[in-house]
């Protein structure tokens, strides 16, 4: 009887989780070649068709979702037999700005599920700025942030369109100040909002000040004011209307991935998280 190879199951759940060869690939930190090598092998091994593949998508076959919960299972049972070899287990510390995080850590979360079983996961969310500071200053891993000012490295995960996102029933009326719902003034992307206020001449007021996004959010759908949003993370109901009130057009917003990490699984764990990332940006 054939044993099943640990690395091809691992590959199976990438390609099945994020339904793509080559994002399993960059998750791995291997070829797409290699990972399609891999999951023939493991085909040809089980006698199942795990994985449809077309040039346009990656499907995941009925035999394929029956196989997927046993190899979770084996991999979790794999990582458990590695950890009564270790002392502790090891920690992964990942800083997310506020404004990047968006719809993105749920499914990052699960595609971890697959690949880090073994680590304890710490997610911190913050201002770009303070996350930075704790990258290099050593307190965490690896931080997702919005890219300031001339800092250069690092690995582009996404590019936002900014708008100004309100509820239909925000009451705003002609030369009235702009009510503004916002960060603190820590946050990067109100510096960049206020900048393109004061050089357009409108005059604003911050009506609602937030101790993060989701604040910001439930603020703009209230009615409060008017949220300075990424589209990827502006939610259903919210309107952008940057254009309709003559309101200056914000930049583009890069979302950037910083790491020191050497350890080989916590690399492993941050390029699913890159990948998850990508993924669900672009379909966002």
């Amino acid at each position: 009887m054939t044993a099943l190879d640990i690395p091809t199951v691992q590959a199976f759940l990438l390609v099945a989780e994020l339904q793509s060869f080559t994002r399993a690939a960059e998750s791995l930190g291997t070829t797409q070649a290699a990972v399609s090598m891999k999951l023939q092998r493991l085909e040809a091994v089980l006698g199942k068709r795990l994985i449809e593949r077309s040039p346009r998508s990656v499907r995941i076959t009925a035999e394929g979702f029956a196989f997927q919960a046993d190899a979770r299972a084996l991999m979790e049972a794999h990582d458990r037999a590695l950890e009564g070899k270790r002392f502790s287990r090891a920690r992964l510390s990942i800083g997310c700005s506020d404004h990047a995080a968006g719809p993105e850590l749920v499914p990052i979360m699960e595609r971890l599920r697959a690949v880090a079983s073994a680590l304890t996961i710490s997610v911190e969310i913050g201002f770009s700025r303070d996350l930075l500071d704790g990258f290099d200053a050593g307190r965490l891993d690896a931080v997702i942030v919005r890219q300031e000012g001339s800092r250069r490295g690092g690995e582009r995960l996404t590019e936002d369109e900014m708008g100004w996102f309100a509820s239909p029933s925000l009451t705003w009326r002609a030369g009235e100040k702009l009510p503004l719902a916002t960060l603190a003034s820590g946050c990067g992307v109100r510096a960049v909002v206020v900048r393109a206020l004061d050089k357009a001449r409108i005059p604003w007021t911050e009506t609602f000040i937030g101790g993060g996004v989701t604040a910001v959010v439930a603020a703009a759908q209230a009615g409060l004011g008017v949220a300075p949003l990424a589209r990827r993370i502006a939610p259903a109901g919210l309107m952008d209307i940057g254009g309709a009130r003559g309101l200056p057009k914000l930049p583009a917003s890069r979302v950037m991935l910083y790491s020191n990490v050497s350890d080989a699984a916590k690399l492993g764990a941050l390029r699913t998280v890159a990948a998850a990332f990508r993924k669900v940006a672009r379909s966002a």
